[in-house]
């Protein structure tokens, strides 16, 4: 058994999934994730006040 951990664009889980059929893989579990890059998040006023939005789908 082996584990495989990745993070992929949610348009794409149908192509892996398929891709992971073909080569014999029964089950997986998937989670939706969110995280930052080199943007840092951005600010934005909802109701009159300004948040941070800093961890992004």
């Amino acid at each position: 058994m082996k584990k495989v951990e990745a993070i992929i664009k949610p348009f794409k889980l149908e192509e892996v999934k398929e891709a992971l059929a073909e080569v014999g893989v029964q089950g997986m579990t998937v989670t939706e994730v969110k995280g930052f890059g080199r943007q840092k998040g951005h600010t934005e006023i909802y109701r009159g006040s300004e948040y941070t939005v800093d961890f992004l789908p």
